[in-house]
């Protein structure tokens, strides 16, 4: 059910908050120790929480709209008095003195956190088989991937083991788990969300988003962690619309693009290119009008963050040396011999990898090769979005070229699995907002997802296309038996 139908369910008691989320811890014993989406499990403090709002709500208290909803949190969002791993060694032991902006929010909201969740190390990775504690499975078959950075959160919404999680995304780690996953998964514009606790990878990509297992409770979950915040200086002062207010309206008229360059792709399935073309069709039904638009920059967008992102991350991640930051492995007398050390086994092969590719891509003599030239084309990816815009309201795509890949497939072979995010990281280059929705199955049985993309600050009828969609759709109501998955 949405969030609105539990919070009536709440309020007219039908069900108390502890009953909700014991139901929830239900599930995780039952379920998580195969799946492995958590890292943390809150459940003293939750069930305590719980019983407060319980206790308000018969005293007449009025309670914020997301009291007694359980929700996880992604393990690089800082949560005072708890973990924050980032799945890895180089912080097993950091606890957080401090909460991130979003995780505030929620809890102001009334929200409950029943866990953290299991990421690739440092948000680097497509699969969540980076993670220094081990690998997620995917809840719909547990031989493949759930995605990634975010796949932890993605699987414990598909799973029931929460009803709402939060999410980064720096180049797809969003949407791509969403799409494995089959839910919804939203990366709002750049500035839109403070990223103030969000323990930083590439500081002008990195965004927080939600996943739902519908468009209406991704709406809600925006309207509490979207905002101006003073903590951070790249969060835009701009008013927060009611994403809600105008969710169910008519999208007809609305004019969708169809990015050429997206449906050419080699290495695109013949299945996900049906489901989306499907979508598209069913869009047009509402009274959409459908045409195709071309980004011909759109598939350099790779090559480019993979400059961009691993040199922002060679600069974040610089201060885990032993010293200033992070776990110090080994004293040694030389102060560059510990720290080596340090980072040698403080981080795993694909974080040494990124730092690895952007200090090379920053040090002198390859910075205007590599670096100032990888700007340069994000800019005219920019305006290839702008000059789209003109022409259509949004954009439509696959939100990866295939569904699940399985467990281990791209182990020995890092860009096979950067490939999985050709399709979301543009999005990201230039800030838009966009949102991954499930369209269908494949022949095995695993969710397709596709992505719609929108203007700056055009979240309110991109998720109002995305409703319209969902509704029409009705594409869960068509779901197989999955191996985690309630039906």
């Amino acid at each position: 059910m949405a969030i609105a139908e539990w919070r009536q369910k709440l309020i007219k008691g039908e069900v108390s908050s502890l009953e909700l989320v014991d139901e929830h811890f239900k599930r995780i014993k039952k379920v998580d120790d195969k799946l492995h989406a958590f890292l943390f499990v809150n459940e003293e403090h939750a069930r305590a929480k719980a019983l407060e709002l319980d206790n308000a709500r018969s005293s007449g208290v009025e309670l914020p709209p997301l009291a007694g909803i359980p929700v996880a949190i992604k393990d690089n969002l800082c949560t005072k008095g708890i973990k924050t791993t980032c799945s890895s060694k180089m912080l097993e032991n950091f606890v957080s003195p401090y909460e991130s902006t979003v995780t505030d929010r929620l809890w102001k909201a009334g929200a409950l956190l029943v866990g953290k969740t299991n990421l690739d190390e440092f948000a680097m990775g497509s699969s969540t088989e980076t993670s220094a504690f081990g690998a997620t499975l995917n809840p719909w078959k547990s031989n493949r991937v759930p995605g990634g950075s975010s796949g932890g959160s993605a699987a414990a919404v598909a799973a029931g083991l929460c009803i709402a999680s939060l999410g980064s995304d720096t180049g797809g780690s969003i949407r791509q788990p969403a799409s494995f996953c089959g839910v919804v998964g939203l990366k709002p514009t750049y500035g839109r969300v403070s990223r103030w606790g969000l323990v930083a990878f590439a500081s002008s990509l990195d965004q927080v988003g939600p996943f739902t297992s519908n468009v209406s409770d991704a709406a809600e979950l925006l309207q509490v962690i979207a905002g101006q915040d003073p903590k951070d200086s790249t969060c835009l002062d701009h008013s927060v619309p009611d994403f809600s207010e105008f969710i169910s309206h008519p999208i007809k008229g609305t004019r969708i693009g169809l990015i050429k360059e997206c449906f050419d792709q080699k290495g695109l399935s013949k299945e996900v290119k049906e489901s989306v073309l499907k979508a598209a069709k069913q869009l047009e039904s509402l009274g959409a009008e459908i045409s195709e638009v071309s980004c011909p920059r759109f598939n350099d967008g790779i090559a480019t963050y993979y400059v961009i992102a691993p040199s922002e991350a060679s600069a974040n991640l610089a201060r885990y040396d032993g010293v200033k930051y992070g776990a110090r492995f080994q004293e040694k007398d030389s102060l560059s011999e510990m720290t080596a050390l340090t980072r040698a086994k403080g981080f795993g092969n694909e974080v040494q990898r990124r730092i690895l590719i952007g200090t090379y891509a920053l040090s002198a003599g390859y910075v205007d090769a590599y670096y100032k030239k990888a700007q340069q084309v994000r800019t005219l990816i920019c305006r290839d979005f702008q000059k789209a815009f003109e022409q259509v309201d949004f954009l439509l795509t696959p939100t990866s070229p295939t569904t699940a890949f399985e467990s281990g497939a791209h182990e020995n072979d890092p860009l096979a699995m950067y490939l999985s995010d050709l399709l979301t990281i543009p999005a990201n280059l230039a800030g838009l907002p966009a949102i991954s929705v499930p369209c269908g199955f494949d022949g095995l049985g695993l969710p397709i997802g596709c992505q719609l993309i929108g203007n700056v600050l055009e979240e309110p009828r991109l998720l109002q296309v995305a409703y319209q969609y969902e509704q029409e759709a009705q594409i869960m109501s068509m779901q197989p038996k999955g191996d985690f998955v309630p039906s």
